[in-house]
């Protein structure tokens, strides 16, 4: 029983910790003003990277040794350490099924960023893959994301247009 108790203090820290990391990940993000659309993508980039470290530590055999010794023991404190797993598989599962839609619209992001401000061509490939994005993706579709997205995508051509004004 000392075992016991020594793991499943060690539980509730990571289980503390594990908590923080989720609250903070789910906090509004500052960004600048004028940020476009890359800005999206390296963002779930960073924090798919994140949670799947996050995944990889608590899927360790020295973790599973840890959970196994507590489920034999009938450890209490193993719900709540289930629950966060979940929540933490989740979140992972969300930036990498995010990511891989973002990408669908990387090839956008240079043309526009370097495009005459007579950028026409390129919209409605842009706007149909984004619409692509809202209809099939399980996590992206919100309105939220959409208007994040949207605003970062006219944050560039507002960009791609006064870089053209003060260069001509």
């Amino acid at each position: 029983t000392e075992l016991t108790e020594k793991l499943e203090e060690v539980v509730m820290i990571w289980t503390k910790q594990i908590r923080q990391i989720l609250v903070e990940s789910e906090q509004i993000r500052r960004e600048v003003d004028d940020v476009g659309p890359s800005a999206e993508l390296e963002y779930w980039k960073s924090r798919m990277s994140s949670f799947n470290s996050l995944l990889d530590e608590i899927r360790s055999s020295r973790v599973k040794k840890i959970i196994s010794i507590l489920q034999a023991a009938r450890s209490k404190t193993l719900k709540q350490w289930k629950e966060l797993d979940g929540s933490i598989t989740i979140a992972a599962n969300e930036a990498k099924d995010n990511v891989r839609y973002l990408y669908t619209l990387d090839k956008f992001f240079g043309p526009l960023a370097n495009a005459s401000p007579v950028m026409m061509e390129y919209i409605p490939s842009l706007m149909n893959t984004v619409c692509m994005i809202y209809c099939t993706s399980p996590y992206y579709n919100t309105s939220e994301h959409m208007t994040s997205l949207f605003l970062k995508i006219t944050n560039q051509m507002i960009n791609t247009c006064k870089t053209h004004l003060c260069e001509g």
